[in-house]
């Protein structure tokens, strides 16, 4: 066996066939396949080690402690970051949670492994990026460049998404960014300024002020929700509850909604922790004796059992706001009452009215790239009369189980299938913000998976 792998002609042809399974093969990429002559040089004809002094530069290795000690190192960090890179790509992406939305499914502190082989790798669409720096560096500039900008392709993986899955995917909404206030949505913070100072002077004061950069798909920001609805699927949200293609939506087992508790005393701090609530999260007014927060069915049920608990009143909006998809006063929706939507399918053909138009513009002109514009009462894209439009993808619902405390697709809507990144595995570490370490690790969530 020892003889066997120190045949150079074994060991091109395992790379080699490797290298076309991976690289040609999944990729559905024959230009790949001029990478072959490299390996072949690297490991039989060496026409390039001799070019370039290859057995020179051994011997110096052999002769000079500091020469080898130097490219010892450069090796070790080029192998590292190719591999690592490569691992990120198609393999899988280390995430943490940074906000509540998923509570108590994902806690704020999970470090989760996320796959990219469950719905297959996407092929970056900015090859030409600093290798494991998402869209900026650590001095504040951008870490990618947009001159090689290639379209959407997606790798063969071992399914779809399906309905309920947890998902991570890049923020929709995240196509325009303002650089100063990167929290809030580029698109809410226009309506605010277009609604106190009118179109025209709005957006002049925005320019002004602020500093607009876009972003392309695979350098917007990262989101994890559950999705509820995925194309083909009709949905609605009645007084809180949801409800797809007609039927009560099975909740996941730790979804929660913002409640009002009256108390005639302040609850304990022991029966806060029992209800596994984050200081973050919740909120006491002492004058009024109430308490605000999100909680699932089971705590729900525990504090009703206290005896100096009065009543426990679950929250509803219902009052309509332009902050809600599909942002149109000709939808007056809440994020407990919304609906019904429909989520537009590959290779659908919906009728377009100037009714409807809001719920698929951003679809047509943003994710889809045509030009889209309203001349008098007629429709037109990409510069010709439109009363359908036939979709080019596979579009999805999100929303967090913490209902009231997320910002989901009731804000933002849809979810292009070229902006799904994959699913997560399993919780390889769990930090408590609010702990000292060692006290902070959640031993009971290492390693384990969340559905």
């Amino acid at each position: 066996m020892k003889q066997l792998f120190r045949n150079k002609w074994f060991k091109f042809a395992l790379v080699a066939t490797i290298y076309t399974l991976w690289f040609v093969v999944w990729n559905r990429n024959l230009w790949f396949l001029l990478g072959l002559p490299i390996i072949f040089d690297i490991y039989i004809s060496g026409f390039m080690a001799r070019l370039v002094h290859w057995e020179r530069h051994q011997e110096r290795k052999r002769n000079n402690k500091t020469y080898k000690e130097v490219w010892s190192w450069i090796d070790a960090i080029v192998f590292a970051l190719v591999f690592a890179s490569l691992i990120n790509i198609y393999i899988f992406q280390n995430f943490v949670i940074p906000t509540s939305s998923m509570e108590k499914t994902l806690r704020v502190g999970d470090y989760l492994c996320v796959s990219k082989v469950t719905y297959g790798p996407r092929v970056p669409n900015t090859p030409l990026s600093l290798p494991l720096m998402h869209h900026t560096t650590p001095w504040g500039t951008k870490s990618y460049s947009e001159s090689i900008s290639r379209p959407y392709k997606r790798l063969a993986g071992l399914r779809g998404v399906e309905r309920d899955d947890i998902v991570v995917f890049n923020f929709p909404a995240g196509d325009t960014v303002i650089l100063e206030r990167q929290n809030e949505t580029y698109y809410d913070i226009v309506r605010q300024f277009t609604s106190t100072y009118g179109p025209k002077r709005g957006r002049e004061l925005m320019e002004q002020n602020y500093t607009v950069v876009s972003r392309p798909v695979d350098k917007r920001e990262h989101y994890v929700k559950r999705c509820v609805a995925i194309a083909g699927d009709s949905l609605e949200v009645r007084h809180g509850v949801l409800y797809i293609n007609g039927e009560p939506h099975k909740s996941a087992d730790n979804q929660q909604y913002i409640y009002y508790v009256e108390s005639s005393s302040p609850l304990s701090r022991k029966s806060i922790e029992k209800l596994g609530v984050s200081p973050d999260d919740l909120f006491y007014s002492a004058a009024a004796g109430l308490y605000t927060m999100p909680l699932a069915a089971d705590k729900v049920a525990m504090l009703e059992q206290m005896p100096n608990v009065t009543s426990v009143t679950r929250h509803e909006s219902t009052e309509p706001h332009l902050a809600i998809f599909p942002n149109s006063e000709l939808f007056p929706w809440t994020e407990d009452n919304f609906g019904p939507l429909w989520v537009p399918a590959k290779g659908a053909t919906v009728a377009l009215t100037l009714e409807n138009l809001p719920l698929y513009e951003r679809i047509i002109k943003n994710y889809e790239g045509h030009s889209l514009e309203v001349v008098g009462d007629e429709i037109r894209i990409d510069g010709q009369p439109a009363s359908e439009y036939t979709f080019e993808m596979d579009y999805y619902f999100m929303m967090g189980d913490n209902r009231h405390m997320s910002a989901d697709s009731r804000f933002w809507g849809f979810v292009p299938e070229d902006h799904i990144a994959g699913t997560p595995s399993f919780v390889w570490l769990s930090l408590d913000k609010h702990k000292p370490f060692p006290s902070n690790i959640r031993w009971d969530r290492m390693f384990r998976t969340h559905k």
